[in-house]
């Protein structure tokens, strides 16, 4: 498989070396790609660095991994275009930063930057996920507790069967909460993961839903 991932932070970088060390190919975009010549050397022969436009036109599957503010630039500058029909996993979260205090939300209640993401790549299947848990946790995570849980909404079903199976091979279980207007609750769910952070001033940190036993 071949993937996009928009973004050169540590997020995208996470990602890359999770989906290249499965076996794929992956190429990794920014607005200044020649910075990412360190990361690539050190990452392995699967993994390039490119523009936004020729990122998105090479993934069989794209990773949106910008910062929120940055999100509807990077979109413009990838070409809506080279999302149509390919599924789109769109881990940002809207987060605003204030001197002083924790981030906030800067999008919320009536829509979600999953929403906008799906408007403005209106052919992309955008499956939102990995935005509820920190990017060292990506891939192969280790809890007592076993495998912690992704949550995921989008309006495509199929598109959401080949994230849910993307985060099986991540290490994770899949909770489908439905259509990508969902968005509009698991980016507040990033907050509760951050403000705990901050509180316990630990990040070893998931979300896992346990369901009773029927009786």
């Amino acid at each position: 498989m071949k993937v996009g991932i928009l973004g050169s932070g540590d997020v995208g970088k996470s990602f890359a070396r999770a989906f290249s060390s499965l076996g794929h190919d992956v190429k990794i975009g920014s607005r200044t790609p020649e910075k990412l010549n360190d990361f690539v050397a050190q990452a392995g022969p699967r993994v390039t660095a490119s523009t936004f436009k020729e990122t998105a036109r090479f993934g069989d599957v794209i990773v949106v991994a910008t910062l929120g503010v940055g999100t509807q630039e990077a979109i413009t500058l990838a070409d809506p275009e080279n999302f149509s029909g390919k599924v789109t996993i769109d881990a940002t979260n809207p987060l605003e930063f204030s001197p002083g205090g924790p981030p906030k939300l800067a999008v919320g209640h009536t829509d979600s930057l999953g929403e906008r993401v799906q408007r403005w790549a209106p052919k992309a299947k955008v499956v939102k996920a990995f935005n509820t848990v920190g990017n060292p946790l990506f891939f192969k995570p280790q809890f007592p507790g076993g495998p912690p849980d992704m949550f995921i909404c989008g309006n495509d079903a199929d598109a959401k069967k080949r994230v849910s199976q993307i985060c099986s091979d991540f290490g994770w279980g899949a909770i489908d909460i439905g259509g990508i207007e969902s968005s509009r609750y698991l980016e507040p769910m990033c907050m509760t993961w951050v403000l705990h952070g901050i509180l316990s001033g630990t990040w070893n940190h998931a979300f896992k839903m346990l369901h009773a036993r029927s009786t």
